[in-house]
């Protein structure tokens, strides 16, 4: 998926029904149907190579959207904008303001990576933007006096520790190399990980890597230092690719990583052989083994070509219900200023958790979940807490 086209958003576009009608920040005008219009933004990576994780996020978005247009009882129609940001923080203040500056907008959901979420968030707290994200983690984002920034899923302080806990307790790993990209996304899951391995009596080698395309000499590295786990804070295209190095060079030990490489396109990438055995935490469930989500991902695949739901597509469908919630109560009086107002304390029974929030805009409660790439597959192991006691 190198730079591939966004194919997905091309083909899609005929299957989601969005009114085209245009929205005003105080509610929207009406649509077709006659009913009002109101518009949400996205913003997330739709380009380069870790583009799929933004795909899954977009793809849930789209399948809330269209349940919503599909329901009769609905009191409004929904229209949605797209921005693109590479999850690039160099690229994000300017995905953002496309948002800010489109005055229909009423909220967003995203930003997605951790560095584009820091470098686009100030935008949206000086518009008075509510922006909800599904998957940016680094733990300071709700420290840095954002105003509007909100998130869906638990940050790397519980993903990390849940991850130590896991690779000291059963993997038994004794010694763990802990390699992030330097972003704000693997150093803020590195700095959460590696405390809760020392405090669990593991001997911790820390180390940090741009993106590069060239793993060679990382890989040897590793392999000279003898660890019992990698683990790699950063994205799936970038673990690819330093997988398949330490396959080449004969690496013994066991690979971890983290959300940002929890995705089919990691396999891909990386080739069956490469993954194989590879661990991945995240602070998410997989809808598609969970009963209680069969709805979900019936719908999911009818508005997305077959498509499945992936990392982050549950999170993004649960944020644009809890925006919907918000919606039907605020009435006639939609707006920036009254959205952000009253999203602090929405309650909505999301299908991955309750999105209910902490004052500092952390979503209350969450459970980290361990995956395994078996066969040329991710499947599911289970709860860390579950797992750990066993």
């Amino acid at each position: 998926m190198r730079r591939r086209p966004l194919l997905g958003a091309i083909a899609l576009a005929a299957t989601v029904t969005l009114s085209a009608a245009a929205c005003g920040s105080s509610g929207g005008d009406s649509s077709a149907s006659g009913k009002k219009t109101i518009t949400i933004g996205f913003q997330g990576v739709l380009s380069g190579d870790n583009q799929q994780l933004g795909l899954n996020a977009l793809y849930g978005m789209r399948t809330a959207i269209a349940e919503v247009n599909a329901d009769a009882s609905s009191p409004f129609e929904l229209k949605l904008v797209e921005s693109d940001d590479a999850g690039s923080a160099d690229q994000g203040p300017t995905a953002a303001q496309k948002l800010i500056d489109n005055s229909k907008v009423v909220a967003v959901v995203g930003p997605m990576f951790s560095g584009a979420t820091k470098a686009s968030e100030p935008n949206y707290t000086e518009a008075g933007l509510l922006s909800v994200s599904p998957s940016a983690t680094n733990p300071a984002l709700t420290t840095l006096g954002f105003k509007t920034f909100y998130r869906v899923i638990a940050p790397d302080t519980v993903q990390g520790k849940a991850a130590a806990d896991y690779v000291a307790t059963v993997l038994k790993a004794k010694t763990v190399y802990s390699l992030d990209d330097k972003g704000d996304y693997g150093t803020g899951l590195s700095g959460a990980l590696e405390p809760e391995l020392k405090a669990k009596g593991a001997t911790v080698i820390h180390d940090g890597i741009n993106p590069t395309k060239d793993y060679t000499s990382e890989a040897t590295k590793i392999i000279a230092a003898k660890p019992d786990v990698l683990y790699y804070s950063g994205y799936y295209a970038e673990l690819a690719l330093l997988s398949k190095a330490l396959k080449d060079k004969g690496f013994a030990g066991k690979i971890v990583s983290g959300d940002g490489a929890l995705d089919p396109q990691y396999v891909a990438q990386a080739g069956a052989a490469a993954a194989e055995g590879t661990y991945l935490t995240c602070p998410c469930g997989d809808a598609n083994s969970d009963p209680k989500a069969a709805a979900f991902v019936a719908s999911f695949k009818k508005v997305n070509n077959g498509a499945k739901p992936g990392t982050y597509s549950g999170e993004a469908y649960d944020a644009t219900l809890a925006l919907v919630d918000v919606f039907k109560q605020l009435g006639a009086d939609v707006s920036r200023e009254s959205v952000l107002k009253a999203f602090p304390s929405v309650n909505h029974q999301g299908i991955t958790k309750t999105i209910a929030f902490e004052p500092s805009g952390e979503v209350k409660g969450s459970n980290v979940f361990i995956y395994q790439v078996k066969n040329g597959q991710i499947a599911v192991l289970g709860n860390t807490t579950d797992l750990i006691k066993s």
